[in-house]
């Protein structure tokens, strides 16, 4: 929310109210001001570090407090965080006052049911496994509140949908979560031992390394996004015609990938090769592929070299793995006829044979300015008329498969010629996987 709407400053004024009269009872009754101020300080510089470092939330410590504290003083405990945090964008106040009452209320939530399932005897005690049962308890009240305090924020502070506005943020935040409050029930029962705080802190050091592992991993995958994005961009540029075709391509191999039931890993790596399978058009005059007329054998043949030129264009990316092998044969036939080395069956690798069903029901669904796209129906059975010779069948009838699952939103591709370009005629008929 970058100029704070009115709904929005609504919304966190009254989460800082509720959050205030949480608190209230911490001030006018018996409270152990050391721990709370210790857990407030340790929390402010969890936060500092991790969000500055990691840009994420560090929650060990918080959910500690909800195990350790009154559910009131627990909902103090992110305060000085919230304060000493730096706002980068302004207005500061109702973004300050937001950062500190949607963790007070989810803490103090999770106290309240702590304490209610009786708790803190059991990790005064260390009585396992008792103590997890109200622990995971507090976990899920924590986790349900940011979710309704998030989903408030987001309908009001980008007027979306309540239904969409919630959609999926208690699932997707619950299992970090519940690492987190694994860790914060570790440090409170070590807390509560004979080794004391100091004994207790520790337990932040091996989820400390776990939050840099992740965060390396998230600006790992966001490296690989950004490299695949640049290229394809650089395709689309290149061949202005056909912008969105990439995209699509690796939506369908991921579609064939999951009705075929292959594992999440390689799944990944088809959607890359999906999006890039045409990158080596890179190396291709443009010229060529802006061409009006039909192709003469002589430019046909330059242009049957961008399955290797994409090859030895990816081949320093290691993170790629087999989808190089995909963006080399995804124009091999079953039957021999195809290119660039005529491979035959199973000699095509399965992720070259996933993408080229994927790619040739793109280009017969697609409109662009010198063929109109044909319905997904007809399409699927023109697949099904070259599975054998062209395509593997196995690969056709896992698309035909999850397109009855899943549907598919044809988008037009290109009916504008991109700015600069001339408007191209139809001089070369489509046929099955006979595009550019």
């Amino acid at each position: 929310m970058e100029a704070v709407p009115a709904r929005a400053r609504v919304c966190a004024a009254a989460a800082a109210l509720l959050a205030a009269l949480c608190a209230l009872p911490a001030l006018t009754g018996p409270t152990n001001w050391g721990a709370l101020g210790l857990l407030a300080a340790l929390y402010a510089l969890c936060d500092q570090v991790v969000r500055r470092r990691f840009g994420g939330t560090f929650y060990p410590v918080l959910l500690a407090g909800a195990f350790l504290l009154t559910p009131a003083a627990a909902a103090l405990v992110p305060l000085p965080a919230a304060l000493l945090s730096p706002v980068e964008h302004a207005p500061a106040l109702p973004r300050r006052v937001w950062r500190a009452a949607r963790p007070a209320l989810a803490v103090w939530a999770a106290a309240q049911t702590h304490h209610a399932l009786d708790g803190s005897a059991a990790v005064a005690r260390s009585v396992f496994p008792y103590a997890l049962l109200p622990a995971g308890a507090a976990v899920v009240a924590f986790c349900l509140v940011l979710t309704l305090l998030d989903g408030a924020m987001h309908a009001a502070a980008d007027r979306v949908p309540p239904r969409r506005a919630w959609r999926g943020l208690f699932t997707r935040s619950l299992a970090p979560v519940a690492v987190h409050g694994l860790a914060g029930l570790m440090t409170a029962v070590l807390w509560r031992s004979p080794y004391g705080p100091v004994a207790a802190l520790l337990v932040l050091l091996p989820m400390g390394v776990s939050c840099w592992v992740f965060a390396q991993y998230h600006r790992e995958r966001a490296a690989h996004q950004a490299t695949i994005r640049a290229l394809v961009q650089a395709v689309d540029i290149k061949d202005g015609y056909t912008r969105g075709h990439s995209e699509r391509v690796g939506r369908a191999s991921v579609m064939i990938a999951r009705q075929l039931g292959l594992d999440d890993e390689r799944v990944e790596v088809l959607r890359f090769a999906g999006i890039l399978h045409d990158v080596g058009k890179l190396g291709v005059p443009t010229r060529l592929l802006r061409k009006d007329g039909p192709l003469t054998p002589e430019e046909r043949r330059i242009i049957e070299l961008h399955p290797e030129y994409g090859h030895e264009m990816t081949r320093g990316i290691s993170f790629l793995g087999e989808a190089r092998a995909a963006i080399l044969h995804h124009h091999e036939r079953l039957d021999g006829s195809g290119y660039p080395y005529g491979l035959t069956g199973t000699q095509i690798p399965e992720c070259a044979r996933v993408v080229a069903v994927a790619d040739a029901f793109d280009a017969m669904t697609s409109n662009r300015s010198y063929s109109r796209a044909r319905p997904v129906e007809v399409a699927v059975a023109e697949l099904e008329r070259c599975a054998g010779a062209q395509f593997d069948p196995r690969m056709v009838g896992a698309l035909a498969a999850a397109l009855r699952r899943h549907g598919w939103r044809p988008e037009v591709t290109a009916d504008e010629p991109a700015p600069g370009m001339p408007p191209r005629q139809r001089t070369h008929g489509r046929t099955t996987g006979a595009h550019r």
